[in-house]
């Protein structure tokens, strides 16, 4: 019985290898070596030092308040090693320094980094991996990309070799090499998190997000793919501590030297600009909207005298493809159209009232302050407010000096008192400004009345509101008869 028992548990055992050799093989694969890559591409990144020399008045670097300190204290050791130094006496200036990364774009000198890394300096110092150190100087930054030009003196030059963000693929294996904490030619790996993602700091550029660790001095430093090209330019991380969390931001590669052979040529950067105001369209504004699925990116306000107004683009159109490319969220327009050239006239699809059309917008250039507004209206004399019991909401006229503190030059009424029912569900708020209730515009109380009578029973509508000095889509439900 035992001799049985044992050549089954061989047999068992047998048929369990064969079936995690094939896994074990894929782990294999799946985990590549980085030695050669690293040493390969190493000589084109760079270190980048700034110094930046500060008055006393201006204080210590970033705000921080230091007390005078001993020559012997340890805190003033620190701050020497880190901080660039302190102020010996009232008034005496210091040097602040700082560090980043960079790399190589051409032979004969140009380099690409984040434009925060040499913000201000009064010096800029790039070092190779060999220990040779150059003097830079700034040829141009565009600081709404976060990108700067650098330009070195010098010749046959190690370069990297560029690839395409575009190919990569969510999973993918991606190297860093940079400078985090003052470590220099520091390589970290992993793997891409996601593409395409907006961050609320910055709405042209579609970072690339990995799970590299990228830490304080990483910044400016390339990201590699496995055949050793430039897909992207390590920018940001998302951190509650200060350091690495698992969420790195990169700039795409395509992105950073357009932005770069712009500053070469003129220093400086030229972006497209419809001039709108856009949202995304969540589960239930696509509903309201009569929308099978949420996707495109929602108008909730159209400039004056802007590329989108002089061609017809409407507030409550949703933007689905421009260009001839899919617009899946909110997030993926802003670069899309920032990339445009100025003055051609592009094709954009749009669902206005349910039905798809066709607009040819002609794009402009993107001005210094692309959010200003404009408008003036004559003073109105406020009417009476009226209560709606079917919406559970109170709106008033608003005056002329309500109209400049809330932003609203024209139309729309002030929602005075929400109660319970569905303004309050789909989260409209007393102070707001309603400017449009079922795609329909609302300039006064009468046509607010009017409207909200006429709104279908058991359906969602869209609501657009002012808040905040930004314009915003709600979605609300009506009641059931």
């Amino acid at each position: 019985m035992g001799h049985k028992l044992g050549r089954g548990w061989y047999v068992a055992l047998a048929l369990w290898m064969t079936m995690l050799l094939p896994s074990l093989a894929w782990a294999a694969r799946g985990l590549p070596d980085f030695t050669d890559l690293v040493e390969a591409v190493s000589p084109a990144v760079v270190n980048i030092s700034t110094t930046q020399h500060l008055s006393g008045e201006e204080g210590f670097p970033y705000g921080l308040q230091v007390p005078e300190l001993p020559p012997d204290h340890p805190l003033r050791d620190f701050l020497d090693r880190f901080g660039g130094g302190m102020p010996q006496g009232p008034g005496e200036g210091f040097d602040a320094q700082s560090l980043g990364s960079g790399f190589v774009i051409s032979k004969d000198g140009y380099i690409l980094t984040n434009y925060h890394v040499v913000r201000d300096a009064d010096e800029i110092i790039v070092t190779f991996s060999d220990r040779r150190e150059f003097v830079a100087e700034v040829i141009g930054y565009d600081d709404r990309s976060d990108l700067a030009l650098l330009k070195i003196e010098a010749k046959n030059l190690p370069v990297v070799n560029l690839g395409r963000s575009a190919d990569l693929k969510v999973g993918e294996w991606v190297l860093a090499i940079g400078t985090p904490f003052g470590f220099d030619h520091s390589a970290t790996a992993g793997i891409v998190s996601a593409k395409g993602r907006s961050l609320p700091t910055e709405n042209y550029v579609p970072f690339i997000q990995t799970d590299v660790a990228i830490n304080p001095g990483n910044s400016g430093g390339p990201l590699f793919n496995l055949d050793g090209e430039v897909v992207g330019v390590n920018s940001q991380i998302y951190s509650r501590t200060g350091g690495f969390m698992g969420l790195s931001f990169a700039i795409p590669i395509e992105l950073a030297m357009d932005v770069a052979d712009q500053l070469r040529e003129s220093g400086r950067v030229s972006r497209g600009w419809l001039g709108v105001l856009i949202q995304d369209v969540t589960r239930d504004l696509a509903e309201s909207f009569g929308m099978d699925k949420p996707y495109g990116a929602l108008v909730a306000e159209v400039m004056p005298e802007s590329p989108a107004a002089q061609a017809g683009l409407r507030v409550g159109d949703i933007i689905v493809e421009f260009d001839g490319k899919e617009v899946g969220t909110s997030g993926m327009l802003p670069p899309m159209v920032g990339r445009a050239r100025v003055g051609e006239s592009v094709p954009v699809r749009v669902i206005r009232e349910g039905e798809p059309q066709m607009l040819q917008i002609r794009i402009e250039e993107l001005p210094d302050d692309a959010e200003s507004r404009v408008g003036d209206v004559a003073p109105q004399a406020p009417e009476p407010g009226v209560e709606n019991a079917r919406l559970g909401v109170t709106v008033e006229e608003l005056d002329q000096d309500q109209r400049e503190m809330f932003n609203v030059p024209e139309g729309g009424v002030l929602v005075t008192e929400v109660a319970q029912g569905p303004a309050q569900a789909a989260d409209i708020r007393r102070g707001d400004v309603l400017l449009m209730l079922d795609q329909q515009r609302i300039n006064s109380v009468e046509e607010f009345r009017s409207v909200a009578e006429a709104l279908p029973a058991g359906k969602s509508v869209p609501v657009l509101v002012q808040r905040e000095g930004a314009p915003r889509f709600l979605a609300m439900r009506l009641p059931e008869d």
